[in-house]
């Protein structure tokens, strides 16, 4: 009798499941979470867009609103945003439609340039019929093409962008009430709602010195194309700027369109030159400036920070690239912040020990 009620468990507590079959639930969880956001990215991810945006510009609306009438405030608030979109997309499609047209008129050069490479490989050995099946992957009016496809999309994008604008309006109205709802249930969810504030706060820092650095590359990669005398440097600057807010790989995106110019303007020592200084202030101001001003401070380290770009770009596509920080930010604040069980993770998650994370 004895040994049988050992053998239950005390009264009041649940019995807890396997480690294995936690982690494997919650594998499964995750994977299922992840298919059904993909299924449903085109609505999501201008969701999660107007969010950032409106989390980003939230403090000039309180600010103006202490000055100024309420239906003032949120009405500053919804030009500056639809007016960051406005110049953005008019920038994008009028430099995609410039670029289509610039790729087309380097034909001659592109020709020139395969038939020199052709001769080297040649005296490296090389058949003929391995450089023909390389060559003919080559075609520059592949690259146009994609320019091209740009503009096509944009027909398809309207109806995300007709989305976007329509939550970006409602987020708008409810911003100037948020915070007094967020006290009101402060009393009942402490953790929840500090870690709601430390996601908008963390998302507003990144997202602001982002912007300063990209500022700061997308000058400098400028006068570098303007040095090397490369076509159209201020929309590789716009790319620079854009593709600063990708982690690890936003580099690659905004050099590999300056150097093909490069190349077919100038040969390739010119391209060599494109390579060499955008390596070289890509690494100076995103690896030794930036980390050190943004001191870690959101709380993810620089492998979960890669890591969910690759997640967030499978899950939302480049959208998701794009918002890969702040979408982090959001899941380790619902996920981990929230649940001071879990707190034990904030070192792990932002790569620093206890003591300095604190």
């Amino acid at each position: 009798m004895a040994a049988g009620m050992r053998d239950e468990p005390p009264r009041g507590r649940t019995p807890v499941l396997p480690r294995a079959t936690i982690v494997l639930l919650g594998a499964a969880g995750v994977a299922v979470t992840a298919a059904g956001l993909r299924a449903v990215s085109g609505i999501v991810g201008p969701l999660l867009l107007a969010l950032v945006l409106v989390i980003t510009v939230s403090p000039l609306e309180r600010a103006l609103r202490r000055r100024v009438p309420a239906w003032l405030s949120l009405t500053v608030m919804l030009v500056v945003v639809y007016g960051v979109l406005l110049v953005f997309a008019v920038a994008l499609t009028v430099s995609a439609a410039r670029l289509a047209g610039l790729l087309v008129g380097y034909g001659p050069e592109f020709q020139r340039l395969a038939a020199d490479g052709a001769d080297w490989l040649t005296g490296l050995g090389v058949t003929q019929d391995q450089i023909d099946s390389v060559t003919g992957q080559l075609d520059l009016a592949r690259l146009a093409g994609l320019a091209r496809s740009v503009l096509d999309g944009a027909g398809g994008a309207l109806s995300a962008l007709v989305l976007l604008l329509s939550v970006l309006f409602f987020l708008v109205l409810d911003a100037a009430a948020f915070p007094r709802l967020l006290r009101a249930a402060e009393p009942q969810r402490p953790h929840l709602v500090e870690a709601l504030r430390d996601f908008a706060e963390n998302t507003r820092r990144w997202l602001l010195v982002s912007a300063g650095f990209g500022v700061v590359l997308a000058v400098l990669d400028a006068v570098v194309l303007l040095v090397v005398g490369v076509p159209l440097p201020w929309l590789w600057a716009l790319l620079a700027f854009l593709a600063n807010f990708i982690p690890s790989i936003g580099f690659v995106v905004a050099l590999v369109p300056p150097a093909l110019l490069a190349l077919l303007t100038g040969g390739p020592v010119q391209a060599l030159w494109v390579v060499v200084l955008f390596a070289l202030i890509s690494t100076v101001v995103q690896t030794f400036i930036a980390p050190r001003v943004v001191g870690g401070a959101v709380g993810l380290s620089g492998t979960l920070t890669f890591l969910s770009v690759l997640l967030w770009g499978v899950v939302l596509g480049p959208l998701g690239a794009l918002l890969a920080v702040p979408l982090s930010l959001l899941a380790k604040a619902l996920l981990v912040d929230a649940d001071p069980g879990l707190h034990w993770l904030r070192p792990v998650l932002s790569g620093t020990p206890q003591e300095e994370d604190e």
